[in-house]
C-alpha cells in the first residue's frame, strides 16, 4: 500500500464504537451519562478533598488524585466520541493522534503506580497503625503521587514517539475508541512484530510489580484483619479494602486485556467495548465505589453543604 504523509494535512479517522451499534443514538445517550456521572462524581469529591480539613490525610490525599486521573482520562475521550458522532465527524489530526496517546498512557500508567501506593497505605494503616504518621507522612504521600506522574509521563512520551514515527498506509480508518498502540500498529507499512513484543515485555513489567504489591498488601491486610478482636473493626477493614479492590479488578483486568493479552485473542469490536469501559464506565463508577459511600465523605459532604448552603443543613 502506499504510504501517506500524516503531517502534511492528514490525519486518521476513528471508527469508535457508536458507528457499529444498532442503537448508535441510545449508545450516545448512555455515554453522555456516564460521562457527566464521571465528571459530577469525580469533581465533588476533589472539592470535598479540598476544602474539607478533616480529609486532608494520606489516604484522602491519593484518592484524590485518583478523582483527579479519572477525570481526566474520561476527558481525553469521551467529549470528542460523543461530538464526533453528533457532527458526523470523525477525523483526528496526526498531532491530536499523538497527544490523546500519550495523555491516555500517562493517565493510564500514573493510575496502575497509585492503586499500588494506594495498597500500601492500607495496609499500613492496618496492619502498622501506630506507625502510620511516620511511614505515610505528608511528604511520602507527595513522593508517591510525584513518582506516579513522572514515571508514567516518562514511560508515555517513549511509547508515542515510537509508535507514531511508523509510516502508516492510505487506510487510515483505526477500528479503536481513541489513539491506543495496539490498533495504530495495524495501520503501520513497515513490520512491528519486535516492537509488539516490546510493548508486550513491558506492559507485564509496568503492571505485574504493581498487582503484585497489591495482592501481597491485601493478603498480609487479611491475616491481620482476621485476627482483630473487634467484628466492628474487622468489618470497617473489610469494607474499605473490598472497595479497592473492586476498582483494582476493574483496572487491571481492562488493562491486561489490553496490553498483555496476545492481539490474535481479541477482536476490534471486543477492543471497543473494554476501551468504553476503562476510559468511561470505571471512571464514573469508581468515586461511587470507593468514596461516596464512605462515611467520613458523606460527612464532609453535609458539612459543605451545611456550610455553603445553609438551609440545606436542616435536611440532614
Amino acid at each position: 500500500m502506499e504510504h501517506w504523509n500524516s503531517t502534511l494535512g492528514g490525519g486518521f479517522i476513528l471508527m469508535g464504537i457508536l458507528k457499529d451499534s444498532g442503537s448508535p443514538e441510545l449508545l450516545w445517550a448512555t455515554l453522555a451519562v456516564l460521562y457527566m456521572l464521571a465528571l459530577t462524581n469525580n469533581g465533588l469529591l476533589l472539592l470535598l478533598i479540598t476544602v474539607d480539613a478533616r480529609l486532608h490525610v494520606p489516604m484522602y490525599l491519593l484518592l484524590g488524585q485518583l478523582s483527579l486521573m479519572d477525570l481526566l482520562f474520561t476527558s481525553v475521550v469521551t467529549p470528542k466520541a460523543l461530538v464526533d458522532f453528533f457532527h458526523r465527524e470523525n477525523s483526528i489530526s496526526f498531532g491530536g493522534c499523538a497527544l490523546q496517546m500519550f495523555l491516555a498512557l500517562t493517565l493510564g500508567g500514573a493510575e496502575d503506580l497509585l492503586l499500588a501506593f494506594m495498597a500500601y497505605d492500607r495496609y499500613v494503616a492496618i496492619c502498622h497503625p501506630l506507625n502510620y504518621m511516620v511511614l505515610m507522612s505528608t511528604r511520602v504521600c507527595w513522593l508517591m503521587v510525584a513518582t506516579s506522574w513522572i514515571l508514567a509521563s516518562l514511560s508515555a512520551l517513549v511509547y508515542t514517539m515510537y509508535t507514531m514515527h511508523y509510516p502508516f498506509c492510505k487506510a487510515r480508518k483505526i477500528r479503536h475508541l481513541l489513539c491506543e498502540i495496539p490498533p495504530m500498529l495495524k495501520l503501520a507499512c513497515a513490520d512491528t512484530s519486535r516492537y509488539e513484543l516490546m510493548v508486550y515485555v513491558m506492559g507485564v513489567t509496568f503492571l505485574m510489580p504493581s498487582l503484585i504489591s497489591i495482592l501481597a498488601s491485601y493478603t498480609l491486610i487479611l491475616f491481620t484483619v482476621l485476627h482483630m478482636p473487634s467484628n466492628e473493626g474487622r468489618q470497617k477493614a473489610l469494607v474499605t479494602c473490598s472497595s479497592h479492590l473492586t476498582v483494582v479488578g476493574m483496572f487491571y483486568g481492562a488493562a491486561t486485556f489490553m496490553y498483555i493479552l496476545p492481539s490474535s485473542l481479541h477482536s476490534p469490536k471486543q477492543d471497543n467495548i473494554i476501551s468504553v469501559f476503562y476510559t468511561i464506565v470505571t471512571p464514573a463508577l469508581n468515586p461511587l465505589i470507593y468514596s461516596l459511600r464512605n462515611k467520613e465523605v458523606m460527612g464532609a459532604l453535609k458539612r459543605v453543604l451545611g456550610k455553603y448552603i445553609p438551609w440545606t443543613h436542616s435536611t440532614f
